[in-house]
């Protein structure tokens, strides 16, 4: 069975997020449907017409599984086909039978066998974008967080760079968070202002359930001027969820790219 590489860009607004979940519309469901529907075979769990689930079918594995309203630009996945299709087939059939959910497939291409989306990564890059300004946001709305008041970025850098580098990012970790261990090497963190929006640049191996938004969060208490910025290192160093900063809303959050 042929495997492909899918670089794929979506909207999370409407998704619970990449994972398929039993509470509503994944991005990972929808492209397992639009592969599956040109295939001619179910996708995993889907029976065809008048026959039970089995549980097999085209299964579309992510390389980072991205939370309910978390966008993406440069999400790579990769998939299994039953036979040879050119890449451009696929990529162009897929995008047909996705109409009218918000997700394109922007490339495909054959890999070998032992390429995986997850696990074949080396570094993921991650946006989170805020604007800070008093009138609420129109054409970004659901694309960036609005924060009502002026956000000093460049202590916000300074601050940053207490999180660069390998720690236990205990304080930065969602409770659910199933990593095996807390302890990350954090390559970038960098917060630069563009006019009214802030950017915030996270690059890392691999990154903890909810860890960029919360670094987020926390980053925006000092730009607010409610934390010095040596709080944020100690904060790292309490490895304690209570000490950080209120978690940022997902919309702001795009994962960019992700290298091999």
């Amino acid at each position: 069975m042929p495997r492909y590489k899918l670089l794929i860009e979506y909207d999370g607004t409407p998704f619970v997020g990449w994972q398929v979940q039993n509470n509503g519309v994944s991005v990972q469901g929808v492209l397992e449907a639009a592969i599956a529907a040109f295939c001619g075979g179910p996708a995993p769990g889907e029976p065809a017409p008048g026959e039970p689930a089995s549980g097999e079918g085209v299964a579309v594995r992510g390389a980072g599984r991205t939370d309910t309203g978390v966008h993406a630009l440069g999400q790579v996945a990769h998939v299994d086909l039953p036979r040879e299709i050119s890449p451009d087939t696929v990529r162009d059939a897929t995008n047909a039978h996705l109409r009218p959910h918000p997700v394109a497939v922007l490339a495909a291409e054959i890999v070998p066998d032992t390429f995986d989306a997850r696990f074949s990564a080396v570094r993921r890059h991650y946006l989170y974008r805020i604007v800070d300004r008093r009138p609420p946001l129109v054409l970004e709305r659901n694309r960036a967080w609005r924060v009502g008041r002026p956000l000093d970025a460049e202590a916000m850098h300074r601050a940053a760079q207490a999180l660069v580098g390998r720690h236990d990012f205990t304080t930065f970790r969602a409770a659910e968070c199933q990593a095996k261990s807390p302890v990350k090497t954090l390559d970038r963190l960098d917060v630069h202002r563009f006019g009214q929006e802030i950017q915030v640049i996270a690059e890392a191996r691999s990154f903890l359930h909810h860890q960029v938004r919360s670094m987020v969060g926390t980053l925006v208490q000092v730009g607010q001027g409610r934390w010095p910025e040596h709080f944020v290192g100690r904060a790292l160093e309490a490895c304690d969820r209570k000490a950080c900063g209120p978690v940022a809303p997902p919309d702001g959050l795009y994962l960019v790219r992700v290298d091999y």
